[in-house]
């Protein structure tokens, strides 16, 4: 079969436990993933991905006019018509991704109009299922990949399945360390700079380090300015993936706004405190795998404060 799930980051890392879940129930089925390239490091990480695919809708909308982009388009649909997929199931639900999975032989599996927020996508499907748009994006995954490929709705923890691969080398890690995630999407989503100073100065005195990774330029900038202000805390180069997904699992903890990289954290079974903001944990917020701990902290216009932070830092035992 083929998955459809390209971006964004966040939604990638909610696509993953139904890997788990199909193998759970079609143990043969091989599973390839059509992914925006930004992200392809996350499904290569996970063992039951037979080939990623990669797409780049994000560069070819900036480059229409050129040549490479259309030769590009073309290479994808033939290797995508080269191979006689049983399924192939648009997990992402948009005009985009339904467009793209028309470029594979069908059939094709999505949601109905009624369970997405661009309907018109629907139409491109030759099967089509209704999940409640109520549903944690989790859930919603599960519910449609068992739909589709016609087993039972898990009611089990998720299961993310990913493998952070070969050590870290060339950077210097502490032995004890926190991830603080403070990038994210919209500046409605950041945590207060002097939140983050003070969970930083409550960690050095635990013996723990706050790693800052960044991905911009504003990102370095103010994880600088943290840095300056956090004892020991260290920003990290710029790292793929890949690479900050192997500093993550070997993190204590990691601290992180509503952002895709605090659900590559959890996916990768890294304890979790998530700050929420300006959005609905309840419907995006990490959902953690069994035995594995995460937890959403805030809501819309009710971010926690940073003693709030640290006191589920220790009541999680993670200090």
């Amino acid at each position: 079969m083929l998955i459809v799930k390209t971006s964004s980051m966040g939604d990638v890392i909610h696509n993953l436990p139904i890997i788990h879940d199909i193998r759970q129930h079609l143990p043969d089925m091989q599973i390839d993933w059509l992914v925006e390239e930004t992200f392809a490091d996350i499904p290569h990480m996970h063992p039951d991905v037979k080939n990623v695919i990669p797409i780049a809708i994000r560069r070819w909308r900036k480059n229409l006019l050129s040549l490479q982009t259309w030769h590009e388009i073309a290479d994808l649909r033939r290797q995508l018509k080269q191979t006689r997929y049983d399924l192939v199931l648009d997990t992402q639900g948009l005009i985009k991704s339904a467009l793209v999975a028309r470029l594979a032989n069908p059939p094709w599996h999505g949601y109905v109009r009624s369970s997405i927020r661009e309907p018109i996508a629907a139409y491109f499907y030759t099967h089509s299922h209704t999940v409640s748009k109520k549903l944690h994006a989790v859930d919603r995954n599960r519910q449609l990949a068992a739909k589709a490929l016609g087993y039972p709705v898990p009611q089990s923890a998720p299961e993310y399945g990913l493998n952070a691969g070969a050590p870290v080398t060339g950077i210097n890690l502490p032995d004890r360390y926190v991830v603080g995630l403070h990038a994210t999407s919209r500046d409605s989503k950041l945590w207060q700079e002097s939140h983050w100073v003070s969970l930083g100065e409550q960690l050095i005195t635990r013996g723990l380090c706050l790693l800052l990774p960044w991905g911009t330029p504003p990102e370095h900038a103010r994880a600088q300015r943290l840095a300056m202000q956090i004892p020991g805390a260290i920003v990290l180069p710029k790292l793929r993936i890949a690479t900050l997904s192997h500093i993550m699992q070997g993190a204590k903890a990691a601290v992180g706004v509503d952002t895709g990289l605090v659900h590559l954290a959890v996916a990768l079974g890294t304890p979790t405190v998530a700050i929420y903001t300006d959005t609905d944990p309840g419907l995006t917020g990490t959902q953690a795998g069994a035995g594995r701990i995460a937890i959403n902290l805030g809501g819309i216009d009710h971010p926690p404060t940073a003693a709030a932070v640290i006191n589920c830092l220790r009541d999680q035992h993670i200090f």
